[in-house]
């Protein structure tokens, strides 16, 4: 068995690109996922050590020395960030001639033979469901015989072998959370509206929605939600509890993990034997009946992307949602108690400044506890990316998602809507959605209840601000 370092590399300061993060930027609010991606493959290689540098706030002369005492180094990638990881992969190269080095994630996912001709530095890119790959890769197996992956020949030619086949039984996996307990500190991760400490975990992959811009479906996960068994969600979270007893929400980070409502459901009374408080990604279209049975067992929070307040708009993404229907799962959710983190995208193919007005006070209508404003971001292999390219909204040599502080950009445009005009929305969403006397009211009360509120809060609101200046001096 090969020595194998799993790396999520030195970045930006406060840049979440990590092997978790769905859309890698830096946050209004400084944020960590977990590295998902990167601890489950981890879990398969014995032996094997997983640093997630950014929220480690580790830079290279921390990482560097690990280069001589490995054998096999993969990086978890992505469009913002690869560049950058290119750089280190080169740095630990330089240390270590003689290290194996992959690269894994949806960038080289979807683009694998030009991310190996940018970089020679490395060896061969994974594909989808990597986590076998790289265990077989790890045990010695010849890149000839190892599916899904492209590589580099000793001959230097790039060599693409077969896909590997979708993993269906995802009980087969092991828990992530036993690599979380060996390599990570987990109280360095953070979600602003999330209680801390928390943990995340996927107790499925893939996603039945077809929305144009979304990263995860479109790339490494797939359209059909391939699930674990609720036995298997509950073994995991029963042993997590015992192992980290500090944590104070766990995070099912599914794409939307309210796909399969019965086994939602399952796991929500199982939850709630247990005394879990809960959180999950969910689309707005949740009816009643299941959400008190959620909120009864545990739910505190729904993450849940509405994108926008436009029906049109909704469509134009494929969205398979009708406004009526998320503003009366809203009030749903408002009525028991759930709060909500909504999630709103400008920018989107049909934006107009009508339609960014339309969604803000569509929002502060709405009004979920939380939210969080981005900008339409093109990556490759998305439906979005090409529909971009082809209709002249994004010019591909001017494609970055990100500015060199790691701050998100807009890389679309339209005939009647310009980068700025996009870039500046998210500000102007921000200020009149959160700077109304009925939510600072709210958000004070919630200071006053509570100490440790009040001190996150104050944080949180200095780097909010701080945020803003940065974006506004870009």
């Amino acid at each position: 068995m090969m020595k194998t370092l799993f790396l999520q590399p030195p970045s930006f300061d406060g840049f979440d690109g990590g092997a978790g993060s769905r859309y890698q930027a830096k946050r209004e609010i400084k944020s960590f996922w977990f590295p998902t991606w990167l601890a489950q493959p981890a879990a398969l290689v014995p032996g094997s050590t997983l640093i997630d540098a950014p929220p480690a706030r580790l830079g290279m002369a921390d990482v560097l020395p690990h280069a001589k005492h490995n054998d096999l180094l993969i990086i978890h990638t992505s469009t913002p960030s690869f560049a950058n990881d290119v750089k280190v992969a080169e740095a630990f190269k330089a240390e270590n001639p003689h290290i194996l080095i992959g690269f894994v994630g949806a960038k080289v996912a979807v683009q694998p033979e030009e991310s190996l001709a940018r970089a020679t530095v490395i060896d061969f890119v994974a594909g989808n469901e990597f986590d076998f790959t790289i265990k077989e890769i790890a045990e010695g197996k010849p890149f000839a015989e190892v599916d899904g992956i492209m590589y580099r020949n000793a001959e230097g030619a790039l060599i693409k072998n077969r896909d590997r086949a979708i993993l269906h039984d995802m009980d087969q996996l092991p828990f992530v959370t036993d690599v979380y307990q060996k390599h990570l500190r987990i109280e360095d991760y953070f979600i602003g509206y999330l209680l801390h400490p928390y943990i995340s975990i996927y107790t499925g992959r893939g996603c039945k929605s077809r929305c144009t811009f979304c990263l995860w479906p479109q790339t490494v996960g797939g359209h059909t939600y391939r699930t674990r068994s609720v036995e298997n969600v509950i073994a995991e979270i029963r042993k997590a509890k015992e192992n980290f007893p500090q944590v104070k929400e766990f995070m099912f980070d599914d794409d939307t993990f309210t796909d399969d409502l019965p086994r939602a459901e399952a796991i929500a009374r199982e939850l709630g034997k247990m005394g879990v408080t809960w959180s999950c990604n969910a689309k707005a279209n949740v009816p009643f009946k299941s959400l008190k049975v959620f909120k009864e067992n545990g739910l505190r929070l729904l993450l849940v992307g509405y994108e926008t307040g436009n029906q049109q708009i909704l469509i134009n993404i494929k969205k398979g949602m009708r406004i009526e229907v998320a503003k009366q799962f809203t009030k749903d959710c408002h009525t028991l108690g759930i709060k909500i983190h909504g999630t709103f995208i400008v920018g989107l193919p049909g934006e107009t400044q009508e339609t960014l007005l339309e969604t803000i006070d569509f929002a502060k209508e709405i009004n979920p506890h939380t939210i969080q404003v981005s900008l339409a971001a093109p990556y490759p292999g998305t439906f979005l990316y090409d529909q971009a390219l082809r209709e002249g909204w994004l010019d591909v040599a001017n494609a970055e998602l990100i500015d060199e502080h790691g701050v998100q950009i807009a890389p679309l445009h339209y005939p009647h809507l310009s980068h700025t005009e996009i870039h500046e929305s998210v500000e102007t969403f921000y200020r009149k959605f959160y700077f109304r006397t009925p939510k600072i009211l709210s958000i004070l009360n919630e200071m006053i209840r509570s100490p440790q509120m009040m001190k996150r809060r104050l944080r949180e609101g200095v780097e909010f601000f701080h945020f803003l200046r940065e974006r506004s001096a870009a």
